[in-house]
């Protein structure tokens, strides 16, 4: 088994509402190997982006605040470096691929200037060199005429080509851990695909790389992610190697989530899961899954349940595996 490169243990973020704090992330443990790519998988409002600026101690303090919890990577923690410190490992050694590039670019600078001062800060070339890097980049994530491109203003281009502007920014670098949030949702299918391929040529070139790949898109965990850790309401629920869990989901809410996916050419109607996420500063009692779920029995409703281990390497958050 590869060594682990990033070990999230115990780890808690709350955020300030007008009744209190509430937990956005609860008591999250995840390793992330080298080598490997794991997905972080769930609905919108879960708790999945918040997770990944944790790590990078992004979270925006007030309102939010890592209130426990470790980030240990390659053995050091990253939620108690001294901030100067911190500042040097994102974007190098660490990098990120923000959900919104219109509010990650900052809209006064053209983005090749963008990509080329990070190369500038974190690998020392001159600015001939961090340009042209920076053009090549574009022209990796598949932007035509990189070169009149990298002149643009992130206004000027379209919204799947700020997110291919976001990808190349953080692959600039070489990161050894790269933290995707949903890098493929403006894109088209052919652009994905070379995204997808070009995160993967990305991690194998980095020897012992790791890539934290956020995304609801079941097909690209499919694609892309050897581990899959499914999150709900701030929680892991279940944990798996991805073909186990296509193959064989154990929460009652995974099997939702496949269940609701599109078949080619069924004429079956969709089966979605009923109701929302709770927020997070109205959790039900017991499992947090209850109120939607079609399996809850007795204790469902007053016991949170614990995670369970059925099998080598998963876990599963069900009182139907106790």
């Amino acid at each position: 088994m590869a060594e682990t490169l990033l070990s999230i243990q115990d780890l808690c973020t709350d955020f300030l509402g007008k009744h209190g704090p509430a937990r956005a992330v609860d008591s999250v443990s995840l390793d992330i190997r080298q080598g490997e790519t794991l997905a972080l998988v769930g609905e919108s409002g879960c708790g999945k982006s918040v997770l990944a600026l944790s790590v990078l101690r992004l979270v925006p303090d007030p309102p939010g605040r890592i209130s426990a919890g470790k980030a240990l990577f390659r053995g050091r923690d990253l939620l108690a470096l001294p901030a100067e410190e911190m500042r040097n490992l994102r974007g190098s050694a660490l990098a990120m691929i923000f959900q919104e590039p219109m509010t990650s670019l900052n809209p006064v600078f053209r983005v090749g200037e963008q990509i080329a001062e990070a190369v500038r800060l974190h690998q020392g070339l001159d600015q001939g060199q961090a340009w042209d890097l920076a053009v090549a980049m574009l022209d990796k994530v598949g932007i035509p005429d990189p070169g009149e491109r990298a002149r643009s203003f992130p206004h000027e281009l379209s919204g799947g080509m700020r997110q291919r502007v976001m990808i190349a920014m953080a692959l600039s670098c070489d990161p050894d851990l790269l933290l995707a949030d949903e890098p493929t949702t403006a894109l088209d299918v052919t652009i994905q695909a070379q995204i997808l391929d070009l995160l993967s040529e990305v991690r194998q070139r980095r020897a012992g790389g790791a890539t934290l790949l956020i995304t609801h898109d079941l097909g690209v965990v499919a694609r892309a992610a050897d581990r899959v850790a499914v999150m709900y309401a701030g929680q892991i629920i279940e944990e798996s190697p991805v073909r186990q869990l296509f193959r064989e989901p154990l929460h009652p809410y995974t099997q939702g989530l496949l269940a609701s996916l599109p078949r080619p050419g069924s004429r079956e109607r969709l089966n979605p899961i009923p109701g929302t996420v709770p927020s997070i500063f109205d959790l039900p009692q017991g499992c947090r899954f209850h109120p939607r779920c079609p399996k809850r029995f007795e204790p469902c409703d007053r016991q949170a349940p614990p995670l369970f281990h059925p099998g080598a390497e998963r876990s599963v958050r069900c009182w139907l595996h106790q």
